[in-house]
């Protein structure tokens, strides 16, 4: 079992950039995709941007296209969120979850850490 944490959360002016952080114990994220998610308040969570580990391929929702990029580091077991050009909108807690094997996928994923508050301010 892998158990996630997230860190790099914080506040930021619009326009800004943050990179979150999810590293993993427990086991390494070999053969893992690995996701990131944010729920603002009184919204449900929704898929921000995914990586699958071994090959590196990645897949982003429309709101995080050409603003986030999501990458790894083998040495540090580590997944990461580069967020740019941020926006009000992206206030959130932003979550890092991995799922073992299959494609890359918005969904359907087993481990989850305890998430990180975004707060962008206008």
């Amino acid at each position: 079992q892998v158990q996630l944490v997230e860190t790099g959360g914080g506040l930021v002016q619009a326009g800004g950039s943050l990179r979150l952080s999810c590293a993993a114990s427990g086991r390494t994220f070999s053969s893992y995709n690995v996701g990131w998610f944010r729920q603002a308040p009184g919204k449900d969570r929704e898929f921000v941007a995914a990586i699958h580990w071994n090959y590196g391929s990645q897949l982003y929702a429309d709101s995080a296209k050409g603003r986030f990029t999501v990458s790894r580091d083998s040495a540090k077991n580590t997944v990461y969120l580069q967020m740019n050009s941020l926006k009000p909108e992206d206030t959130a807690v932003y979550y890092c979850a991995a799922a073992v094997g299959g494609p890359l996928r918005e969904s359907e994923y087993n481990y989850w850490g305890q998430g990180t508050q975004v707060t962008v301010s206008s």
